[in-house]
């Protein structure tokens, strides 16, 4: 492990002491990551959660958010990273209505945030539809 820590000296010339550095695990990993995800959708919070209808330009824009934001957990493709896939197949026997509970309540325990102070119930509900038939990759 790279030790950035060097040896230092105070200006009386004694040396300081080091800090141990540690090993970052993969659950403070993911969990900051999903932290920056909540922060950046709350910067974009208001466009999100105040549309009234799901137009053309929601569904697209909520295509957008789930590629950006979810996929900076699922994988960029969606094709999985530290968080599951997020393809049709891995979708098979589940409803639709678990998965938006999912998209808006999160996964305690878990890196999986909570989206509803976000998104709507009919916003969760269309993005667990597109995720189901394979809409969005």
């Amino acid at each position: 492990m790279y030790d950035h820590m060097a040896v230092r000296t105070t200006k009386s010339g004694q040396k300081a002491p080091r800090h141990k550095s540690r090993r970052v695990s993969y659950v403070e990993i993911a969990a900051a990551i999903a932290l920056t995800c909540i922060a950046l959708a709350a910067a974009i919070g208001d466009t999100i959660a105040s549309a009234p209808g799901l137009t053309q330009e929601r569904q697209r824009q909520l295509t957008e958010f789930v590629r950006q934001d979810c996929g900076s957990c699922h994988g960029m493709t969606l094709k999985g990273g530290l968080g599951r896939p997020l393809s049709a197949d891995m979708f098979e026997g589940r409803g639709a209505d678990i998965i938006a509970e999912i998209i808006l309540d999160g996964i305690p325990g878990t890196a999986m945030p909570p989206w509803r102070a976000l998104l709507t119930e009919a916003e969760a509900d269309w993005i667990a539809e597109a995720l189901k038939r394979g809409d969005i990759r």
